[in-house]
C-alpha cells in the first residue's frame, strides 16, 4: 500500500499504538480479507511513489490519492470519494474569501492537490493570479506542520484537501475555520501499475459487492465521509474504457439495516514522554542496526580497498582511486537510491519491502568503506619503513609483520579519525528515510505529526547525542589500551 498523506488524517494515518489506520486502509483490509490476500501498510516517500509502484514494492497507492491531472499515468479504480480543495484560516483572521488572501502568506503540502489547483498546468486562470498575488506560497512535507505554521503565525493560511481539513479542525478543537469559496474540486481513486487490469479488476468488483451489501457505506459513515463518497452501482460496468466483471446489486442481500453512527474518527490521546519513547523503540532498534552492520562491514572492506589502493599493479591502484572518489564525491542520499532502485531499473529484478533493510547497510557500508580506506592507507604508509626491514631481518614473514608489528601501530595512530567518522556514521543513519526505511528520525517525525509535537524530535536528538556519547568513551578506552605503541 501506498500513501499521499502519512498524516493524521481520516483516509490514513498512525494511531497511538502505532498502527496505521483510517478510512481507506479500512476499506483495503475489506478487500484483502475478502479477496483471501495479506495486507501490507507501508508508509513510502512521496516523492519516490512511481518508482515504488514500478517495481513492485508495493501493489498500489491507496491512500487519498489523486485522480485529476493523473488519469495517463496509472491504471486507476473508479472514484470512490469526490474531494474539493479548501483553505483553512485562523478563527480571528480577517481573511473571508479567496480575494482577501492578496499579500497573504499561503501554506501547502508538498505535491500536493492543492499546490497543483494554484500553480500547476491545469489550474484555472483564477487560481493562478491568486498565486501570484500572495506574500508568500510555503510548501511543508505534511498538515500537521502546517498547522503548527498557522497556529504559530508564520503563515495566515493553509489550502489542502476537504477531507483532511474536516478532521484537522475537528481535532483541534474550534480554533480555525473554513473559508466558504473552494479552490477545486477532485476525485479519490485506487491507482494501480499502468497495465495491472487483472488486480485493478478484482480490487473493484469487490468494492462494489461492499456498496451493494452495506459494508462500503459502514466505513464511510464510521469515518464521517457521507457526503464526499462517490462509489455507485453505475460503476460496475466499465473502467477506463475497459468491461469488469458485473456485480448484480439485485441478488446481493443488505448485511445490515443500520449503519453505524457518524462519526469524526478517532481522537488523540496525549501521551507523555516514556509513551512517546515507547513509540519510537522501534526506530531505535533500526538506526541501531544500520549502525552495528555498517562497521561490521565497512570496517575490513576499508582495510581491503586500502591494500588495493597500496598494491604494486597499477591496475588494481585506479580502480580503487576510482572507487574511493565516486563514494566520497558523491552524496550518500543519492547512493542509497541508487543502491535501491538499480536492481529494478537496471536488472529488471522486483525487490520485497525488506530489501530497503538490505538497501541501507549495502548503501552505508560502501560509502563508509572508502572513508575508512584512506584512512587506513594514510596508518600503514605514515609507518617508517625501517620497521618492516627490522621485522626481516628477525626472521619475520610479510603476514607475521603485518599483524604483530605494523596493524597494532596503524590501529592506534587511525583511532582518532576513525573515531570521528564513526560519530558521523551515528549522525548519518538518519538518511535512511530516504528509501523510506523507518528509523528513529523517520518515527520522530511520524509522532511529531501525530501529537502535533516537537517533543519527539528532541527524544530523537537525545538518543543520537547518548549514542554518540557511547562511541566516544568507547574509542577513548581503546585508545588508552594502545598507550604501548608510541
Amino acid at each position: 500500500m501506498g500513501s499521499e498523506m502519512c498524516i493524521r488524517d481520516r483516509y490514513g494515518y498512525m494511531d497511538d499504538n502505532g498502527e496505521y489506520v483510517g478510512f481507506d486502509l479500512d476499506l483495503a483490509e475489506e478487500v484483502c480479507k475478502r479477496n483471501g490476500w495479506k495486507l501490507v501498510k507501508r508508509p513510502i516517500a512521496w516523492d519516490s511513489k512511481d518508482s515504488e509502484l514500478a517495481t513492485g514494492a508495493i501493489s498500489c497507492i491507496w491512500n487519498g490519492f489523486t485522480m485529476n491531472g493523473r488519469e495517463d499515468n496509472y491504471t486507476w479504480s473508479t472514484a470512490y470519494v469526490d474531494n474539493s480543495q479548501v483553505v483553512i484560516v485562523k478563527k480571528d483572521s480577517n481573511v473571508h474569501k479567496l480575494s482577501d488572501l492578496k499579500g497573504k502568506r499561503l501554506i501547502v503540502q508538498s505535491d500536493s492537490s492543492a499546490l497543483a489547483a494554484l500553480t500547476g498546468d491545469d489550474a484555472t486562470k483564477e487560481n493562478k493570479k491568486l498565486a501570484a498575488s500572495l506574500k508568500d506560497l510555503q510548501q511543508v512535507a505534511d498538515y500537521n506542520s502546517a498547522f503548527m505554521n498557522l497556529e504559530s503565525g508564520m503563515v495566515d493560511a493553509i489550502a489542502m484537501d476537504i477531507g483532511v481539513a474536516s478532521y484537522q479542525m475537528s481535532a483541534k478543537g474550534d480554533n480555525f475555520r473554513m473559508l466558504d469559496e473552494r479552490l477545486s474540486s477532485e476525485e479519490y481513486g485506487i491507482g494501480f501499475k499502468k497495465g495491472n487490469t487483472k488486480l485493478r479488476d478484482e480490487v473493484q468488483k469487490t468494492l462494489l459487492t461492499m456498496l451493494a451489501d452495506g459494508t462500503f457505506e459502514q466505513i464511510v459513515n464510521k469515518w464521517g465521509l457521507k457526503d464526499s463518497a462517490c462509489l455507485s452501482e453505475k460503476d460496475t460496468a466499465y473502467i477506463d474504457g475497459g468491461k469488469v466483471p458485473y456485480v448484480d446489486f439485485s441478488k446481493i442481500q443488505k448485511k445490515n439495516d443500520k449503519t453505524t453512527e457518524k462519526s469524526d474518527g478517532v481522537k488523540a490521546n496525549k501521551g507523555g514522554i516514556w509513551f512517546i519513547m515507547k513509540q519510537l523503540g522501534s526506530g531505535m532498534l533500526a538506526t541501531l542496526s544500520i549502525f552495528v552492520f555498517t562497521l561490521l562491514f565497512s570496517l575490513p572492506l576499508g582495510l581491503l580497498i586500502a591494500a588495493v589502493r597500496m598494491s604494486r599493479f597499477a591496475l588494481l591502484r585506479w580502480i580503487a582511486k576510482i572507487y574511493i572518489s565516486i563514494m566520497r564525491g558523491t552524496p550518500l542520499m543519492l547512493q542509497l537510491l541508487v543502491v535501491f532502485f538499480a536492481p529494478y531499473y537496471v536488472f529488471g529484478i522486483s525487490t520485497p519491502y525488506m530489501y530497503r533493510l538490505y538497501a541501507v547497510i549495502i548503501g552505508f557500508s560502501l560509502n563508509y568503506a572508502a572513508y575508512f580506506a584512506e584512512i587506513f592507507r594514510g596508518g600503514i604508509e605514515a609507518i617508517p619503513k625501517g620497521q618492516y626491514e627490522a621485522a626481516s631481518m628477525l626472521g619475520m614473514t610479510k603476514m607475521q609483520t603485518f599483524f604483530r608489528i605494523i596493524l597494532p601501530q596503524v590501529t592506534k595512530r587511525v583511532i582518532p579519525a576513525t573515531s570521528n567518522e564513526v560519530i558521523v556514521l551515528v549522525k548519518d543513519t538518519s538518511l535512511a528515510n530516504v528509501i523510506a526505511f523507518a528509523e528513529i528520525t523517520m518515527k520522530a517525525k511520524q509522532q511529531m505529526n501525530l501529537y502535533s509535537s516537537i517533543t519527539p524530535l528532541f527524544i530523537a536528538g537525545a538518543f543520537y547525542f547518548v549514542l554518540n556519547a557511547i562511541v566516544t568513551v568507547a574509542f577513548a578506552v581503546i585508545e588508552k589500551k594502545f598507550d604501548y605503541y608510541k
